[in-house]
């Protein structure tokens, strides 16, 4: 300690722990194990986390003032360590057997709002080691199957035949695993059983072709510090629980009733799995399985539950035939380099990654969401730099070396390593595990998704092209692109061919682009229909960009041309846009950053007065330069965008459509909105409903990340007041609305004239899980078809 150099010492031996030499074996940064069967499905045991002032995690607190169920509280799990779960069996002692769910009054939702029914460990032990058994049961596949990851769940669209097309992915190690038979996904459904939600909404009388929008019930409970509070109770796989096998533990506790009770009209369909890709890795060969899924639709909605090879029981939920979707948006899924996310972990919660999660799960449970909507960055590859084998290419401090730096076999293989890895432990991590195993998945990919190191590649394809053409950024890009079709759309392109013609992919929402610059696969967008009234549109602004372009002509007109052949019953069309399109301008910033002469430029890349972290390390461009030529609004995109705009306003009075979009990525919520512009400030606005230039661009705040700092809050809220006369050509005006408040009146807006209800779930404090609703409506279009 007494030596000057000291630390320098220690932090050069603990770096160096990551450099890799040619033809040596390093250990990879994060590396998963398989799952215990009884992790299945969320809630992986995670290690406790650890904060600054205690290595032991916060007691969890009573919720809506009574105490918490009681837990048995196991070591943390590790690899090859089975852990008991409970299952139903009936041959229980009278006093534990728990209640029958069927027999909860059909006026009440089976998920309860309070604390689940438990035994205490201490009433475990004067049982009969059989009794203890039976209590502790855990579900057994057979034949056997080792997951690494999964099951996760995918909606595709639904058909002009009123059936629900979907898919579901496993990914198993071949050791440990049994394939003979092929591992299969039982699904059953019973058409004559009402959802609770069904139930509330038929005695409501409300209209059954719009959903009401997600809000916190006043009705539930509320802890002592007035927030609404949800407890989950604990999902089927989770090993920490000693709840009875029989308490309702899904959203309708109808899991163990349909096993008990199948209606006369039950249906149950099988689907065997299809091996579409083979991850080799050092720890083994691992098999990536597909189930195809198809349920048609009942006259209201259902809940689907299923196993794999009669393993543990699941559930998700599909609309009625006359239902319009209702469905849960994210983005900015992960934390960026820097944060720490025990800062975001509020009391009883094991990561700050839960909080919000936890909240869209408790507004499922009460209210069941048919679909999933991520709309980009579902998880975040900052990490990956850190990988040995990319110490090499890290390091070089020139961007001429970087660019030049040669792609060898063991970058490849690291890149292929650490997405596999990276995917498996973040899909399979917590309360998001929970809610991509029981509500189906609809993805699109931002640049989080493909890479972003330390906040420094941050833009996939918006850098110059010499900068996207290096073999290694290229590579990765790629990489990672394959591995998002892979993990979040089911598809692999060399199984499922790069047709979209009908009949010929087995996605039907499905449609191709233009092959990418840098990507080297052609887009993939989609078309999914949300039901009679309501379709949604992925745009893939990721595969085809460029500095100087977003999307291709090819991707337009191809996607134009889907558009063109939606049901004339179809109101509104959502676009997913990762990146929003309305929304503040900063152009002055980004001229300021551009500029030549900018002295800070200059004096980040010389390294003097300390500014060296105000330039990008990739090209020495100015830090966030990047991250606006991402933007919409830049000066590179701004044409396209104005003229995808036109574009837009020309198919909603041809096809009589009233057109939204729906963003993310800035961590920051907001709702930009597109008139038709007033010839005078005297005049009136134009009604709403008969207005087919009125678009809303509704923007996502993050899930997990963190907000802005304050300062670029205050600017981009300034920014915001700010008149854009971009579109005036167009007779389009641009402004962005008052989201915070409540009508003048006092009186919360309600849903009974086809109106599209958005509502932004903004979190109360930070990592208390709890969030208050903001809704945004859009209406119907009130013009004829053209």
């Amino acid at each position: 300690m007494d030596n000057a150099g000291w630390h320098a010492h220690r932090r050069a031996e603990k770096e160096s722990q990551y450099y890799a030499a040619h033809g040596s074996h390093y250990g990879p940064v994060e590396q998963v194990g398989p799952i215990e069967e009884s992790f299945i499905g969320g809630f992986y045991g995670h290690r406790p986390p650890t904060s600054p002032s205690s290595s032991i995690p916060p007691p969890i607190p009573p919720k809506d003032g009574m105490p918490y169920s009681p837990r048995t509280e196991y070591p943390p799990p590790t690899d090859g360590m089975p852990v008991p779960s409970i299952q139903q069996d009936t041959a229980l002692p009278g006093h534990l057997r728990p209640p029958v769910p069927h027999q909860q009054p059909m006026n009440q939702p089976a998920f309860p709002s309070h604390a689940q029914p438990s035994i205490p460990t201490e009433q475990l032990t004067h049982l009969t080691a059989v009794e203890r058994s039976k209590i502790l049961k855990v579900a057994r596949m057979e034949p056997h199957l080792q997951f690494m990851c999964g099951p996760l769940l995918k909606f595709d669209t639904i058909d002009s035949q009123h059936t629900w097309l979907g898919a579901a992915l496993i990914v198993t190690a071949d050791a440990g695993s049994m394939y003979e038979p092929h591992p299969r996904l039982s699904y059953e459904w019973d058409p004559d059983k009402l959802t609770p939600s069904t139930i509330r909404e038929r005695s409501n009388g409300s209209r059954t072709g719009y959903p009401p929008s997600v809000q916190s019930s006043s009705s539930n409970p509320r802890n002592g510090n007035g927030h609404l509070s949800f407890d989950l109770g604990p999902h089927p796989a989770d090993p920490h629980s000693t709840v009875l096998p029989g308490s309702p533990i899904s959203t309708s506790a109808s899991i163990s009733t349909m096993a008990d009770m199948p209606g006369p009209n039950a249906k149950r369909e099988d689907s065997y799995g299809q091996d579409i890709w083979v991850y080799a890795g050092s720890g083994g060969t691992f098999t990536f399985w597909r189930f195809m899924i198809k349920v048609p639709l009942c006259d209201h909605e259902i809940e689907i539950t299923y196993r794999i090879n009669n393993g543990q029981a699941m559930n998700f939920y599909v609309p009625g035939r006359t239902q319009n979707m209702r469905w849960a948006a994210h983005s900015c899924n992960g934390f960026s380099s820097g944060i720490n996310p025990d800062d975001f972990r509020g009391p009883g919660f094991q990561t700050g990654y839960d909080p919000l999660w936890v909240d869209l799960l408790s507004h499922h449970a009460e209210t069941p969401f048919h679909a999933l909507v991520g709309g980009g960055d579902q998880l975040y590859c900052d990490s990956l730099t850190r990988e040995p084998e990319l110490q090499g290419w890290v390091s070089k401090m020139k961007p001429e070396e970087r660019k030049q730096f040669p792609l060898t076999e063991e970058i490849k293989t690291c890149v292929d390593r650490f997405f596999f890895n990276h995917y498996c432990q973040s899909f399979r991590r917590g309360a998001f595990a929970r809610a991509n195993s029981s509500i189906p998945m609809v993805n699109m990919l931002d640049d989080h998704d493909l890479v972003c190191f330390f906040d420094s590649i941050d833009g996939f394809g918006s850098y110059p092209d010499d900068m996207q053409q290096a073999p290694v950024f290229r590579h990765i890009g790629s990489r990672g692109y394959f591995f998002f079709l892979l993990f979040q759309c089911f598809i692999n392109p060399d199984v499922d061919g790069l047709s979209d013609a009908p009949g010929k992919h087995v996605y039907q929402s499905l449609i191709f682009g233009e092959v990418g610059p840098y990507i080297r696969l052609p887009s993939h967008s989609f078309l999914v229909n949300m039901g009679p009234q309501t379709a949604l549109l992925m745009l893939d602004c990721r595969a085809e960009r460029r500095k100087d372009r977003i999307c291709s002509p090819i991707e337009y007109d191809k996607v134009f041309q889907r558009i063109r052949t939606l049901p004339p019953t179809v109101e509104h069309l959502v676009v997913m846009l990762g990146v929003p399109i309305a929304y503040p301008r900063m152009v002055f910033l980004e001229s300021t950053l551009e500029s030549k002469f900018n002295p800070l430029v200059a004096l980040g890349r010389n390294g003097s007065f300390g500014l060296s972290g105000f330039v990008n390390k990739f090209n020495a461009d100015a830090e966030l330069l990047d991250d606006l030529n991402d933007h919409w609004t830049a000066r590179a995109h701004k044409q396209e965008r104005n003229w995808l705009i036109e574009q837009m306003q020309k198919i909603a009075v041809a096809q009589r459509l009233r057109i939204s979009f729906l963003s993310g990525d800035v961590h920051c919520a907001a709702v930009g909105v597109m008139k038709s512009l007033k010839a005078s400030k005297k005049d009136a606005d134009i009604p709403i409903g008969i207005d087919h230039r009125y678009m809303l661009n509704i923007v996502t705040s993050a899930i997990v990340n963190t907000p802005p700092p304050g300062g670029v809050l205050t600017m981009v809220n300034s920014l915001a007041t700010k008149t854009h006369k971009t579109l005036h050509h167009a007779d389009t005006d641009e402004c962005m609305m008052p989201l915070f408040a409540k009508d003048t009146d006092g009186s919360s807006r309600r849903q009974n004239n086809g109106n599209l209800s958005f509502s932004l779930q903004v979190e109360r404090e930070k990592g208390n899980g709890a969030t208050l609703a903001y809704p945004a409506l859009t209406p119907p279009p009130g013009w004829a078809r053209a």
